[in-house]
């Protein structure tokens, strides 16, 4: 199981383990004094010599299709609602967005991408607030304040609980 340390502690320990390993100690040994599985000194190993780089250092992302002024006229696009855009409910779905970053902007996006641009640009996931049709607010808030007292139980004190015995 993987430590809870932090990336540089972690950076830090595969650095001496491939030091280590350049010294002429043994993958066994080397896993032993680190503290770690010997496959996964074999696997910083493999990876320390195909890409020459620390082990945790990933390549850049791929760049955002669409540059500031383009996120926030989608931005703009998407408060305007999706009855807006011709969609029969008025709600957000990935591929809606998908379909509108298209039409405006000619740029295609698959739904998970669409998603990391959205959380780039500030935006969280939402789920819609369902309410019965026939729903009444009033009669609820008035069941609520005279009829649910009146039906609810009582939770007694301790004092009345320890009494009982």
């Amino acid at each position: 199981m993987r430590p809870r340390e932090t990336p540089e502690r972690l950076a830090a320990r595969r650095a001496q383990a491939l030091k280590l390993l350049k010294d002429g100690l043994g993958a066994t040994e080397v896993a032993r004094r680190i503290g770690v599985a010997r496959q996964t000194i074999y696997e910083w190993k493999a990876r320390a010599k195909r890409t020459g780089r620390r082990h945790n250092q990933r390549g850049p992302g791929a760049i955002c299709r669409l540059s500031p002024k383009q996120q926030k006229q989608l931005a703009r696009e998407l408060q305007r609602g999706a009855y807006a855009h011709g969609y029969p409910e008025d709600h957000w779905t990935l591929d809606r967005i998908g379909r509108v970053i298209f039409d405006h902007f000619g740029v295609r996006y698959h739904p998970t991408s669409v998603w990391y641009l959205l959380r780039r640009m500030g935006w969280s996931s939402q789920k819609p607030q369902r309410t019965g049709l026939l729903r009444d607010d009033q009669a609820v808030a008035e069941w609520k304040d005279k009829k649910w007292p009146r039906i609810k139980k009582v939770v007694r004190t301790g004092g009345d609980l320890d009494s009982a015995g």
